[in-house]
């Protein structure tokens, strides 16, 4: 059989509605937990200091400027299509001209855009962090 549902955004659904309320509470508990159990393989990069995750909170602002690296970015810990890194990245990490570049060459990609998601089915394999903490993808409720 097939579920019909209808469903709508909204701006601060999550004020608005309790169940958005209470459904972003949940995800940010299981996001912290996920956090503080993750085996990181980056060492010396402490990860239970990032923050909300928050484009707006001050911590995780700060968190990604002192773990940026100019030349590769972020770790991996981080989201690189999350417009919050991606910005920070074109503001602080260093350009990348190859060689054949052409100079009039219009409409070329940035590099971030090769890290943004897929919004359709694809065969490329989750990031590691999501199968060693056992979350899996729901599509149905």
């Amino acid at each position: 059989a097939v579920v019909s549902t209808q469903s709508t955004g909204a701006s601060k659904a999550d004020a608005k509605y309790p169940i958005c309320g209470a459904s972003s509470i949940c995800a940010k508990v299981v996001r912290d937990r996920c956090i503080e159990r993750w085996a990181n393989p980056e060492t010396g990069l402490d990860i239970t200091e990032c923050g909300s995750g928050y484009p707006g909170d001050p911590k995780t602002k700060d968190w990604l400027r002192r773990n940026i690296d100019p030349v590769f970015g972020f770790p991996q810990f981080v989201r690189f299509s999350w417009s919050t890194a991606d910005n920070l990245m074109v503001k602080e990490c260093v350009g990348v001209r190859w060689d054949d570049e052409e100079e009039e060459e219009e409409n070329v990609p940035k590099i971030n855009s090769f890290f943004k998601s897929i919004q359709k089915e694809s065969n490329i394999s989750r990031h590691r962090f999501y199968n060693e903490i056992g979350v899996k993808s729901r599509s149905v409720l």
